[in-house]
């Protein structure tokens, strides 16, 4: 496959259900996405209260020039829309793409629902002829660094300076990577977290 391929479409498995954004979303996602501001804080860009619109138009006009899919993850349990994630970064010809920009909501941290998501995500990506997918997060945020060691992705290091936050902060990111030589081994690893939900 000399090209990756990535589609706009809906994912799901029996925890969660991933629809790609739509403006008929954008209400539900909006309520799903406002709280927490302290776990926004280290994040890259806001979506919370007054960031929303901003936020949400910029994933929009991503989404349409084909660099991003954005996802509205809905808990399949209750129906309720508890947070976003996405593939960004998209770059077909060198079969690569990041994956997160990834949000939810307090309840929902903790489950199912990221190891589901990133089930869907990383098979999606894999799937559609990826040879390499990213993750990264702030150097600061070791928690979410060892979330992403713990799925099986590759430590590459940290990048100084790399971004600025929209707090005006200018972080480091610790970059992960799995590769599709990783992929069953990190897939094994996530079907056996998820057969443990019952």
């Amino acid at each position: 496959m000399s090209r990756m391929i990535l589609r706009t479409e809906v994912l799901q498995d029996r925890f969660v259900r991933l629809e790609p954004f739509t403006e008929a979303l954008k209400d539900e996602v909006r309520a799903a996405l406002d709280c927490d501001p302290a776990a926004w804080d280290i994040m890259v860009s806001a979506a919370y209260g007054p960031h929303f619109e901003a936020w949400w138009a910029s994933a929009l006009s991503a989404m349409a020039g084909g660099s991003r899919i954005a996802w509205a993850v809905r808990r399949k349990a209750d129906g309720a829309l508890v947070g976003t994630t996405s593939l960004y970064e998209i770059k077909p010809d060198y079969r690569r793409c990041e994956l997160g920009s990834t949000f939810y909501r307090p309840e929902a941290r903790g489950g199912a629902v990221n190891p589901a998501c990133k089930r869907l995500l990383l098979g999606h990506a894999f799937d559609a002829g990826a040879v390499r997918v990213e993750i990264i997060t702030d150097a600061l945020n070791p928690a979410s660094g060892a979330a992403i060691r713990k799925l099986g992705a590759r430590d590459e290091g940290v990048l100084r300076k790399h971004k600025i936050t929209f707090t005006g902060r200018i972080r480091d990111t610790a970059q992960f990577a799995i590769l599709d030589e990783d992929w069953p081994e990190v897939r094994a690893k996530l079907d056996a977290r998820l057969a443990a939900f019952g």
